[in-house]
């Protein structure tokens, strides 16, 4: 490993080019409601743990919002503005702390959807518009605009968990007429319909997904009461999950974000937390306390510079 002390010849720095670290592991959560809808963002260095800092603010004040992210943008999409649903598709520069851009718009004014991303794609699934719906959408990061058609989830619902590799998307949980434990993939290059992965332990809503680019975690959300639980599916073999550990108290309405190495869960439970848990992800075991976010929040979403789907 070079120290990368020095002035280097244009070969050696594409000699070593894999060696240099790819992302600066940084998080970030529109907070949701603390009572009302808010607009804020907190930041947090997911490597080093510690307290929120502020980052700026969303275009609009929402909760029960979705998100997705590339190495350099964050996006929000959709949520509920204490009034109605909205479309509205916001942007960031993850390493420059600053208010939000508008982005585009989903197709329809949607709640409790859900989002993923390769390091080019971000993919919105299912939700709530006048009823649960199965859609699935994608835009281009790199490029504002409106989304595009993808294909539909297995079947319409809304509250579920989403993360992913850098190929296999998943959607996970959530709630029809009632809490369910179904869990679809995608093939994120190629649009298309879900198809079935595998089950949850148990049939969960509110539940939020982290992952690295081999293990997908679903943690807390609501099995008819609020659960600690943090569930663990292998990314590239379909099948039902496994028992990971717990969060450090029984909540939903979480938001999680990822590096390749840590999960992490802040916010919620229904009556509102600052909590910010995490794990190690390729270790089973149960989460420990990370920091405080800067209010107390649920029904927030997060994003990552560095999650599983930009390995």
């Amino acid at each position: 490993m070079p120290n990368y002390n020095g002035v280097w010849s244009l070969s050696t720095q594409y000699q070593y080019a894999a060696d240099w670290p790819r992302f600066a592991n940084i998080g970030l959560f529109h907070l949701g409601s603390t009572g009302s809808e808010v607009n804020s963002i907190d930041r947090v260095v997911i490597t080093t743990g510690g307290n929120a800092t502020d980052f700026g603010d969303r275009t609009v004040s929402a909760s029960n919002t979705s998100a997705c992210s590339s190495v350099t943008r964050g996006v929000f999409a959709g949520g509920y503005t204490g009034s109605a649903n909205t479309n509205i598709i916001d942007f960031v520069t993850i390493a420059t702390a600053g208010d939000a851009t508008n982005f585009g718009d989903l197709s329809a004014a949607t709640f409790d959807n859900s989002g993923l991303s390769s390091a080019t794609k971000g993919v919105f699934g299912g939700g709530y518009t006048t009823g649960n719906v199965n859609v699935i959408e994608f835009i281009t990061i790199a490029s504002a605009g409106d989304v595009t058609d993808f294909g539909d989830l297995t079947q319409a619902r809304s509250s579920q968990g989403s993360c992913g590799s850098p190929t296999i998307g998943i959607f996970s949980g959530g709630f029809t007429n009632a809490r369910v434990d179904t869990t679809d993939f995608i093939t994120i290059a190629s649009n298309g319909d879900a198809q079935d992965f595998g089950n949850l332990i148990a049939a969960t809503q509110n539940i939020a997904g982290a992952s690295s680019s081999t293990r997908a975690l679903f943690g807390g959300g609501s099995t008819g009461s609020e659960s600690a639980t943090i569930d663990v599916f292998t990314i590239a073999s379909a099948g039902n999950a496994a028992d990971f550990g717990d969060l450090t108290s029984a909540r939903q309405l979480v938001s999680a974000c990822s590096s390749g190495l840590r999960g992490v869960f802040a916010g919620g439970p229904a009556g509102r937390s600052n909590v910010i848990d995490f794990v190690l992800i390729a270790t089973n075991g149960n989460a420990t306390d990370f920091g405080d976010l800067t209010a107390a929040v649920s029904s927030g979403a997060g994003l990552s510079d560095g999650h599983g789907g930009l390995a």
